[in-house]
């Protein structure tokens, strides 16, 4: 049995808003046999209050510290760095740990695991969600040369004392691996799809009248994340494209939020647009009911070359859905749509291929159909939840079995 100490800034369960990949983790390593210890920050949607909890047999520890997508660029800094702070305090105090398992983003998670390696003797793994600092430095947000060097001699001093890697892509593995880290210490376990939350099933009565959902109309859906690297102002474009030329059977539908939210939703007021609608943000369940009541997914970013690398969780989930799959992001995504057809490719730098291709296929309910059928199969033979988590655990049990082995 190993102990494992988990460090996680944004841990959330099912019935909290965010990415829960962490939660299924730790619930598989305890399915497993093994102790969990979790650190992470509080939140206001579930755990204002700093303390330890058990959270369905979870050692979950909430250290007080505040975080928003719409905090300023100091703000956000200023809540990672007193994460690292806390979190080294907290995990300091904690005994007989085996291994820690540390994801980012921020990277300054990267930190904790650092500290408690050279001060503990404690061996960690390295989670990479998204290549950084190298989102940041294309999108233009840092500049300063010197800085750019110190963030990624950071970030390869990082990879560089880590026991193992898991990477959530095959760009992201690229990413590592152009660090200088040899491939035989980088996995990739991809974000997972959840076949026994998002599911086919009849459509909802009480959902379609709660978000008024237009159920006649070809309903496209993104949720999730709002933030500037999803660049939903496409949507916008594709929406206003259709309403001048009086094509009103598509409509648009975001859940979720973020820092580009009152900009959108006031475009939209701007343009008079009646083909988006912002339904706000919810817990799995109720995201899941709302997916299902739709007729595609759209999975937006940026063209950003970094962004090629994402591995979102609202596509796996829209997989697992038997959703049929748009994406604009010339990436594996793309790849992963068109090898195993399961929907389709638009130009992220024209609105208008993505307007004409919902009106051509929305009306093709034979192609579309296939097409939500092979997302849900694709869903449960490469990327179900349990499949993923037991890689996961067993990912972590060989390294454990290495350090034991090193030692004796």
């Amino acid at each position: 049995m190993m102990k494992v100490l988990y460090i996680h800034q944004y841990f959330v369960t099912p019935d909290e808003h965010g990415a829960n990949r962490s939660y299924w983790f730790a619930r598989k390593l305890l399915e497993k046999g093994h102790q969990v210890t979790l650190i992470t920050s509080t939140n206001a949607f579930k755990h204002p209050n700093a303390g330890r909890i058990n959270v369905e047999g979870i050692d979950v520890i909430y250290v007080k510290n505040e975080y928003s997508q719409y905090f300023s660029k100091l703000r956000k800094l200023k809540s990672f760095w007193m994460f690292m702070v806390n979190s080294i305090r907290v995990a300091s105090k904690e005994k007989d740990v085996d291994i820690v398992f540390a994801t980012s983003t921020p990277l300054t998670v990267g930190i904790v695991a650092l500290y408690l390696r050279f001060l503990k003797g404690w061996n960690y793994v390295f989670e990479v969600r998204d290549l950084w600092p190298e989102f940041p430095i294309q999108v233009g947000a840092i500049r300063n040369k010197l800085i750019i060097y110190l963030l990624r001699a950071f970030e390869k001093f990082v990879y560089k004392k880590s026991e193992y890697i898991i990477t959530l892509s095959p760009g992201m593995r690229d990413g590592v691996l152009k660090c200088g880290i040899s491939d035989k210490k980088i996995c990739v376990i991809p974000n997972m799809s959840k076949p026994d939350l998002f599911y086919p099933r009849e459509l909802s009565i009480d959902i379609i009248e709660q978000f008024g959902i237009q159920c006649d109309n070809f309903n496209v859906i993104h949720f999730g994340s709002m933030g500037i690297a999803n660049g939903l102002e496409y949507i916008i474009e594709t929406a206003k494209a259709l309403q001048e030329r009086d094509e009103m059977s598509v409509n648009f539908l975001i859940l979720g939020d973020g820092s580009t939210l009152p900009v959108l939703q006031s475009k939209v007021r701007e343009l008079e647009l009646k083909n988006v609608f912002f339904l706000g943000q919810y817990d799995s369940f109720i995201t899941s009911e709302i997916v299902n009541c739709c007729d595609v997914s759209l999975t937006c970013f940026k063209n950003i070359p970094i962004l090629y690398t994402n591995s979102p969780n609202k596509l796996f989930d829209s997989l697992s859905a038997g959703k049929p799959i748009i994406v604009n992001s010339a990436g594996w995504t793309k790849d992963l749509v068109e090898k195993y057809n399961c929907g389709f490719y638009v130009d992220p730098d024209d609105p208008s291929d993505f307007a004409n291709k919902l009106l051509w296929y929305k009306n093709q309910k034979k192609q579309l159909d296939e097409w939500g059928r092979n997302a849900r199969e694709l869903s449960l033979k490469m990327f179900d939840k349990s499949v993923l988590s037991d890689k996961f655990v067993e990912t972590l049990q060989k390294v454990f079995k290495t350090i034991h082995s090193h030692v004796s």
